[in-house]
């Protein structure tokens, strides 16, 4: 029931608006502000958060002193209109996204009610700004800390459990003794997919904030190098996943494709076992996770695929039903490629950290 960010923001706006209200200094709230607008889920989050706020309110200020100094012969809305104009020009060109709001305000508030006493407002305010980002990234750092990395990987092993789902969903659908409840067809649904999709999609979403822990370099960063391993092997996953599902296997039964279906059944299976894997290794990781000790093993049925397909029962098929098998079976193995070679990178990258 409780929610640990929203928690953490708790305490930490209350901890500065106590600090700033006993320190008797003027315009402390803006301490409180400060930490309520870049208290985000993240370190890294906040931290880019926290530097264009920074940013916007030392530009705001520049252009509030020479807008209104320079400006104060023309009448009042177009001399704040141009310095409005200027900063949103200049914040496009610092590539600010949300820091030139900051000093919108700073210069409306400053001509309208600040012009007195400018000189003493904008140090102090600027300052409790400084204290209350500060403020939020040691919180972010000490109360139940709030990284990227963490975030990211926690993620995708929520992303791993969704496909282990898929790929067990996608087996039982190979099963002829499989019947599901009427109306509805056995296996993967369309929505599932869906949510497959969308975990991917919020994964990707956190990648900002983690590249802004990493440091000058990020890109070369090992967790970086193995989170953009993991997005890549996963979008490989979903996809064909998806591909799947849209190729309906053919009627089951007791037939000569009966061997076929039950080697990819198996496989599947298998893929959903090594994936579970994964999912372990990453949430009992201590720092960067390692790979799975044991690869993926095809089971017996898939290696001997071969001569399944020499069987002269196997090619009296109809055309189209061989088609659709071969489809699938296609898919299967790029999958369980896509799963050998997201290993083999992992292995190479913590080998290089």
């Amino acid at each position: 029931m409780i929610d640990r960010n929203a928690l953490r923001t708790a305490i930490t706006t209350g901890l500065a608006n106590g600090f700033a209200s006993l320190s008797g200094v003027q315009d402390s709230q803006y301490a409180a502000l400060a930490v309520l607008s870049v208290a985000t889920g993240s370190y890294g989050g906040a931290f880019e958060l926290g530097r264009q706020r920074l940013l916007g309110s030392a530009l705001g200020a520049l252009l509030l002193l020479v807008g209104y100094t320079g400006l104060r012969g023309l009448p009042m809305p177009v001399g704040l209109a141009i310095t409005l104009g200027c900063l949103r020009l200049l914040g496009g060109l610092l590539q600010l996204k949300v820091g030139y709001k900051v000093g919108g305000m700073i210069i409306v508030m400053g001509w309208l009610v600040h012009e007195g006493n400018l000189a003493s407002w904008l140090p102090l305010r600027f300052f409790w700004t400084a204290f209350g980002v500060l403020l939020t990234l040691l919180s972010l750092r000490l109360f139940w800390p709030a990284r990227g990395l963490d975030q990211s990987l926690n993620a995708y092993a929520s992303l791993l459990a969704e496909l282990q789902s898929s790929f067990r969903r996608l087996a039982s659908a190979l099963q002829p003794e499989c019947h599901p409840p009427t109306g509805q067809e056995p296996g993967l649904q369309p929505e599932q997919y869906r949510l497959l999709r969308y975990r991917l999609q919020a994964m990707r979403s956190l990648r900002p904030a983690l590249l802004q822990e990493l440091g000058s370099m990020p890109e070369r960063h090992p967790a970086n190098l193995l989170l953009k391993r993991f997005d890549a092997s996963a979008s490989r996953l979903v996809m064909l996943v998806g591909e799947l599902l849209r190729a309906r296997p053919s009627p089951l039964g007791s037939t000569p494709l009966a061997g076929l279906h039950q080697a990819e059944a198996e496989l599947l299976e298998a893929m959903a076992s090594q994936l579970g894997a994964w999912e372990r290794q990453i949430r009992a990781r201590r720092g960067l996770p390692r790979p799975p000790a044991q690869g993926l093993l095809p089971p017996p049925s898939w290696q001997q695929l071969e001569r399944e397909f020499r069987d002269p029962a196997v090619n009296a098929a109809s055309l189209e039903r061989l088609e659709r098998v071969a489809t699938r079976l296609m898919l299967c193995r790029q999958a369980e490629q896509a799963i050998r070679d997201a290993e083999a990178s992992w292995t190479a990258i913590l080998g290089r950290s």
